[in-house]
């Protein structure tokens, strides 16, 4: 097939999608793929308008790329495209209303408090205790987080959330192991593969120990028990469904050290797709060279 992959553009995890889209492109074209590569950036919108392609494969990450806006224009244009259509890349990339979404199933939810900005943010009163996680309501990969240990930490983090997005949240801190669920599947036929447990180099899964080299440790499958194995591979399924992504994506978790019911982070409906990736490793463990496992989705893109 013809093939378009869209990668870097705009947003703040530009780097990570130049890495992503280099594998892309290379594993398409090791499949015998005819590829055409476009940096994306919305001032160039008609390098897509004028796109003659079979297939377009979405290497974006953040704003422009996994928001639902590329998903949209592909859509007129009527370039079928691999990955969420525009509803569910912009209900999971708004960490807000993707949890409201989940609020009345049986997955368990961080409490929350939601800003806007021009709010008020001296003196909050907050419905739960310090540290605090402070981030960009519609960021990926750590972009603008902090976590916060008092006051003083609290405000400088809202601000610099706010460089990023005009919406933050702030979420009870919850200690414990970070994991994380890469889902694949058809409509109807959607399936969770082995748990990854990430061990991050630094102190937390930051964005230096998710991109650089050695800077994680992802252990395959987690080391976690079974009980909270199959409960976190099935809700994986349930988000991807009731957010409405399709072909793949990507849910992370905190399984808390006190030992109670792990903890929904978000779901990323275009995961990274780099060298240092969960994805790739999460298909490794059932047989996926990266080659194939790009195969597999480009041809449950044809089928949406």
């Amino acid at each position: 097939m013809k093939v378009a992959v869209l990668y870097g553009g705009t947003s703040a995890e530009r780097e990570v999608s130049l890495s992503s889209g280099k594998g892309i492109i290379a594993a398409l074209e090791h499949n015998g793929h005819d590829v055409v590569g476009i940096d994306f950036h919305p001032e160039r919108i008609s390098e897509i308008l004028k796109l003659d392609v079979d297939m377009v494969f979405i290497g974006l990450h953040g704003r422009f790329g996994e928001d639902g806006r590329i998903q949209g224009l592909l859509d007129m244009l009527e370039i079928p495209y691999v990955g969420s259509g525009v509803l569910g890349s912009a209900v999971a990339m708004d960490k807000a209303k993707s949890k409201k979404v989940l609020q009345e199933t049986s997955i368990r939810l961080a409490k929350d408090l939601v800003l806007e900005r021009g709010d008020n943010y001296a003196n909050l009163d907050l419905p739960f205790d310090f540290p605090v996680v402070v981030k960009p309501n519609s960021e990926g990969s750590t972009i603008g987080l902090t976590i916060a240990q008092n006051e003083d930490e609290l405000v400088q983090g809202i601000e610099e959330a706010f460089r990023f997005d005009t919406k933050v949240i702030l979420e009870e801190f919850i200690s414990g192991t970070e994991v994380t669920v890469a889902v694949l599947g058809e409509k109807g036929n959607v399936r969770s593969l082995p748990v990854v447990e990430i061990v991050p180099r630094n102190a937390y899964y930051d964005y230096e120990s998710k991109y650089a080299e050695g800077g994680s440790e992802h252990i395959v499958p987690a080391r976690i028990s079974k009980e909270f194995t199959d409960m976190i591979q099935e809700e994986s399924v349930l988000a991807h469904e009731l957010l409405g992504c399709e072909t793949y994506s990507r849910v992370d978790y905190i399984i808390p050290k006190d030992g109670s019911k792990p903890v929904f982070l978000e779901v990323n409906t275009l995961p990274g797709m780099t060298p240092t990736s969960l994805y790739p490793d999460a298909a490794k463990e059932i047989g996926f060279t990266y080659e194939e496992m790009i195969e597999e989705l480009l041809q449950l893109g044809l089928k949406k």
